[in-house]
């Protein structure tokens, strides 16, 4: 008894962690809503494409629902789960999408449960947020509830912005001082999920270690990029640990680098993908 008790203090202390990671953002979750680029449709219809039952879906780590929106329009119902209420406060409702917490402490079987039961999952995407899982807890809950026949699972990261050169060069420098405040899981996202494990089938979507290149376009203002950077994990981060990495000298740099700063520029989000089958 003695031993299951303190596995279960670990799991709790472990999962408590994970959702101090997973709040760095939603502190500020209006600015990062306006700054986070909008996924690419194509993808959302490839991946449909890649399943052979398009009845339900699930987004875990939806955050404010972003790629729930965009899987809606593939899948008659779509479940979107996340350990953090405040996000989704903020998430479009959409008539075939669930909202649902799901707080660190929902066992297992709970979860299994509200997602439908084993073997009812169509497509599972993780948009952004794989690198915070207990991987070895969710590919488990993943092997319950992905449809054995016909199921799919992607995940993907963007870890990068391209403006113009000038821009990306004092951007480099920023990114580079984040270094000391970036623990293994935010490495895992800057590097573009090369080093993360994803135990699936390769359906030449990325597969472990080769993770597929793609980019997002966006367009920002000056003002909505260094919002960007306002809600950005490491900044934050650092903030918290008293480091003001974004200073008002950079910030200056990057008005001077952007030219005029009424102008709306078209971006990139450089991002990769993982997707697989069991």
């Amino acid at each position: 008894m003695q031993f299951i008790n303190q596995k279960q203090r670990e799991r709790k202390k472990k999962n408590e962690k994970m959702a101090q990671m997973a709040t760095l953002t939603e502190k500020q979750a209006n600015e990062y809503l306006n700054a986070r680029p909008t996924y690419p449709t194509i993808w959302y219809k490839v991946l449909a494409g890649r399943t052979s039952n398009h009845k339900v879906a699930w987004d875990v780590g939806t955050g404010n629902g972003q790629a729930a929106l965009g899987v809606a329009d593939y899948y008659q119902r779509v479940v979107a789960t996340d350990i953090d209420e405040k996000p989704m406060s903020i998430a479009k409702p959409h008539p075939n999408v669930t909202y649902l917490h799901t707080p660190a402490s929902m066992s297992d079987d709970e979860l299994v449960s509200k997602l439908g039961g084993e073997n009812s999952i169509d497509l599972i995407v993780a948009a952004q947020s794989l690198h915070y899982f207990d991987l070895k807890r969710f590919y488990a809950i993943v092997r319950r509830v992905l449809r054995k026949e016909g199921g799919t699972i992607a995940v993907w990261v963007y870890n990068d912005l391209v403006v113009t050169p000038k821009v990306d060069a004092i951007m480099k420098r920023l990114v580079d001082s984040t270094k000391p405040y970036r623990n293994l899981k935010m490495n895992l996202a800057f590097d573009g999920y090369k080093e993360i494990e994803f135990p699936f089938k390769n359906i030449r979507l990325g597969t472990q270690g080769r993770p597929k290149a793609l980019e997002i376009p966006h367009k920002l203002s000056l003002d909505g990029y260094l919002g960007f950077f306002k809600s950005w994990q490491p900044l934050v981060k650092a903030k918290e640990q008293g480091a003001e990495l974004l200073k008002p000298s950079m910030i200056n740099e990057f008005k001077e680098a952007w030219g005029d700063q009424n102008q709306v520029k078209d971006v990139a989000y450089r991002a990769f993908m993982l997707a697989g089958k069991l």
